[in-house]
């Protein structure tokens, strides 16, 4: 069962992954269908796992008992006797005969003792119950799991609190990061994701050997994902973001820790961001903050 559920989980993962990205890919005429794809996805692996689980369970209490009939009962009494016997005697019962013994014409029955079809039965219904125990029991483990979401929410929400920060929600489709930037910014220079884009991917070929030996691949080709695709942003975005438009970057984490990336000059210019890993359906994403008039 461990094993099993070990590989559940790493389908899941893997799964999340899939879905993951195929919304990041998803264009605004074909997000529905994909979205509707990814619901089917989950599903069909949801019943999957859950018919798996049932079956491995099922195959568990066959085996058991397999091992019951060739192992015997706890008197030692040779299974093949003992199948002769309970054999004989269902054919007597068939027939009106009596199936105790009966000695000299006695008619009086001798006390009947438990069968090993009986105690068999009876450890297979022990071992079921036990099993459906374990279920129960994990199931209720997984209900009571933590909500991820929840607790970032909760935990981002304190922390914006307590820096006098107030939070705006930017739409989730791969140009989060850009716009939340664009939104932070009062310059005429970015007034949308695109002007950011645009403006991080020149600084980056401008100045190659502050990005190039980041990257897997060579920096004409990265930063063309970052002009005309919605290719995610990071790290070095974010830094090529704080050095083109001369402003201090600071990402804020639920857990209150502050990524602060700074220009080559000393600048007065904050852009706050807020960064959620857990509560967007497309994993990673950016909201916009502001500090308000009494932080």
């Amino acid at each position: 069962m461990e094993e099993l559920q070990a590989r559940h989980r790493k389908e899941q993962k893997e799964l999340q992954g899939k879905i993951t990205s195929k919304k990041k890919n998803a264009t605004k005429k074909t997000r529905k269908g994909v979205n509707d794809e990814c619901e089917r996805l989950e599903q069909e692996m949801k019943e999957r796992q859950q018919a798996e689980v049932k079956a491995l369970a099922l195959t568990h209490l066959e085996d058991e008992t397999s091992k019951l009939d060739l192992n015997g009962d706890e008197d030692n009494v040779d299974p093949v006797d003992q199948t002769k016997t309970d054999t004989a005697g269902a054919i007597k019962e068939s027939m009106g005969a009596p199936n105790d013994k009966q000695e000299n014409g006695d008619t009086t029955i001798s006390e009947s003792k438990p069968t090993k079809q009986n105690r068999q039965k009876a450890r297979l219904a022990r071992r079921a119950a036990e099993q459906q125990a374990q279920m129960e029991a994990a199931a209720e483990e997984a209900a009571n799991m933590p909500d991820q979401r929840q607790l970032e929410m909760a935990a981002m929400k304190k922390q914006m609190e307590s820096r006098g920060l107030t939070e705006t929600m930017i739409r989730p489709d791969g140009h989060c990061l850009y716009s939340a930037c664009a939104h932070t910014m009062s310059t005429d220079k970015a007034q949308d994701y695109k002007a950011v884009r645009l403006a991080a991917a020149d600084f980056m070929t401008s100045h190659p050997d502050d990005f190039a030996p980041f990257m897997e691949e060579p920096i004409q080709t990265y930063t063309h994902k970052i002009k005309d695709t919605a290719e995610w942003g990071g790290h070095l975005e974010l830094q090529a973001i704080a050095k083109a438009f001369n402003a201090n970057v600071n990402v804020l984490r639920a857990s209150g820790h502050v990524d602060r990336l700074e220009p080559e000059e000393k600048s007065e210019k904050e852009i706050w961001l807020a960064y959620y890993k857990h509560s967007f359906g497309l994993g990673e994403h950016y909201n916009a903050l502001k500090k308000t008039s009494a932080g």
